[in-house]
């Protein structure tokens, strides 16, 4: 490591643990990993081929930029559903590379169909009000279907609006809402639950649930669940400590002042490295076991945290900021924000090592 970088290590190992545990509540349903977003900013291809060694035969990904870069990591054997679907314009492409389409409107129905594209995802709304066909658009298109075919669809899924809420009466009504349009389409797997909705079980796993944050290391709920393995640890090299005298101020805008004589260490990180300033006052990090707060607004490239108390590190220290002692979720909540957000903005100025990478 080059001198004073911040180090991202991503535990692919503890990635594995994750999907077997998302297997084991799974039950009879297929786990089909989420790797949009560059695995959620950690790497598609080392996540996904580790996912794959592990036994992940289907993946999700947004974009068809996504979907084509990891047809070329993963080889033919894999199924690749495309969440955009297939907007206009997309479709030789998606079969060049053999990509499935998330159908999410009339209109790209009629394009996949003129294309003669193959299996497809039809998306249907059942409450979300973001993509997919409404009820009554889903209706026509079954009758559609019984009377003339033409369209070989896969999978039939929806999307949860309240998933990361346990108790949410929003769940139910859309399980109830899909249950009612999959009839519909009895040929086709059912697949609704994202991570929240796999951990509600029951009536919600049906055929195939697509994880995304519980695999890389976020509790299903917005807070950290103990069953769910740390998978990223961020550390950033002390570059100083300094001391600072009562009633200096220590950052941008004067916004904390020392109530005493303090020591500070200064992290060769920051908001340019996707720890966001929303993180000040809140957040803290972890040296020699212990919690030392942040003091000042986190910068672009810097953070000041309070070392008054027990051993002070030294300058090249490293410093915890994500991982087993500082939990995603809760650089999250300090944030205000949640884990997918933390993840998705991590920067390119670490030193990324994967920890039992497929090779």
């Amino acid at each position: 490591m080059s001198a004073f970088q911040a180090r991202l290590t991503v535990d692919l190992d503890a990635l594995a643990a994750n999907f077997a545990l998302l297997r084991r509540l799974a039950g009879a349903a297929e786990v089909a990993p989420v790797v949009k977003a560059g695995a959620y900013g950690l790497g598609s291809a080392p996540v996904a081929r580790r996912l794959q060694a592990e036994g992940a035969k289907s993946f999700f990904v947004a974009r068809l930029t996504e979907g084509e870069t990891l047809r070329g990591a993963l080889g033919e054997g894999a199924s690749i559903y495309v969440l955009d679907g297939c907007p206009a314009g997309s479709a030789e492409r998606l079969i060049a590379s053999r990509l499935t389409p998330v159908l999410n409107s009339l209109e790209q129905v009629e394009a996949w169909s003129a294309a003669r594209g193959g299996p497809c995802v039809l998306h249907v709304d059942t409450g979300l009000n973001r993509l997919g066909l409404r009820k009554d658009e889903a209706e026509g298109l079954a009758k559609a279907q019984s009377a003339q075919g033409g369209l070989e669809i896969a999978v039939i899924m929806s999307h949860l609006s309240c998933g990361a809420s346990h108790d949410h009466p929003m769940n139910h009504r859309q399980a109830e809402s899909f249950a009612a349009i999959r009839a519909l389409f009895p040929d086709a797997r059912a697949s609704l639950a994202n991570s929240g909705g796999l951990f509600h079980g029951g009536g919600f796993l049906h055929d195939l649930v697509r994880p995304g944050i519980t695999l890389y290391g976020g509790g299903p709920f917005d807070h950290a669940d103990p069953r769910i393995a740390p998978v990223v640890t961020l550390e950033a090299p002390v570059l100083q400590v300094r001391d600072v005298p009562a009633g200096e101020s220590v950052g941008y805008d004067g916004g904390f002042t020392a109530p005493r004589a303090m020591k500070v260490a200064i992290l060769a990180a920051g908001h340019a490295d996707g720890l966001l300033r929303a993180q000040s006052p809140a957040g803290w990090a972890v040296f020699d076991g212990l919690r030392r707060s942040f003091v000042g607004r986190v910068s672009m490239d810097l953070i000041a945290v309070d070392v008054s108390e027990d051993q002070a590190p030294r300058a090249g220290d490293m410093v915890q900021m994500i991982g087993p002692d500082v939990l995603i979720d809760e650089v999250a909540a300090a944030s205000g924000t949640i884990a997918y957000e933390i993840l998705t903005r991590l920067g390119d100025r670490f030193e990324t090592i994967y920890k039992g990478a497929v090779q």
